[in-house]
């Protein structure tokens, strides 16, 4: 098997694990594979892929998008990166919680979490770059951040507040609670196991 897949505490949120083939001249790994995805759970159409460049201290995110509902497959293809998924469906037993991995180019893993989770990153090394596999294509006029410093969140950022780097919009972003407000919110509503 080519993967291996870990849980979380939050059952949808998963961390993948390439099988890496090392030898003297470094290692190779296959980093998606349809065939494989499908029966561990994981999405295996992929409709774009983007790629983010960072220096250290920045913090991209908590991003997501609801129409067309839009999961990520993070991972890390230069430097380190602390990567975060955080449930924000009405209802759920874990709205609110989150799911945090450090990332490395080293040892690589893949982050997945589905289009209902907020999602971000904070670059740990000089230069860091991130590639987002994303489920659907990005619609600007139905996406939507949290905060990443939101006090419900309790995310332990690896980062001093005062040293974060973020966009104006990710400044501006709301809170967990403005989000639930919004009657888009429904759309990500929590259905059961």
């Amino acid at each position: 098997m080519p993967f291996t897949v870990e849980p979380t505490s939050i059952p949808e949120v998963l961390i993948v694990r390439p099988r890496l083939f090392p030898d003297e001249r470094g290692w190779f790994a296959e980093i998606l594979r349809t065939d494989t995805f499908e029966p561990l759970g994981l999405p295996a159409r992929f409709a774009q892929v983007n790629q983010s460049r960072s220096s250290r201290g920045v913090i991209r995110g908590l991003h997501f998008q609801w129409d067309p509902p839009q999961g990520k497959l993070m991972r890390v293809v230069s430097g380190r990166a602390f990567m975060v998924a955080v449930d924000i469906r009405p209802g759920s037993p874990t709205l609110g919680q989150h799911v945090a991995v450090e990332g490395s180019a080293d040892e690589p893993l893949l982050f997945w979490a589905p289009a209902t989770f907020a999602r971000g990153f904070c670059a740990l090394s000089d230069v860091t770059e991130v590639e987002y596999f994303c489920t659907a294509t990005y619609n600007a006029a139905c996406e939507a951040g949290i905060r990443w410093n939101d006090p419900m969140l309790a995310i332990s950022w690896p980062v001093v507040p005062g040293d974060a780097q973020t966009s104006a919009k990710d400044a501006a972003a709301g809170t967990l609670s403005d989000w639930l407000a919004r009657p888009e919110s429904a759309a990500f509503g929590y259905h059961g196991a």
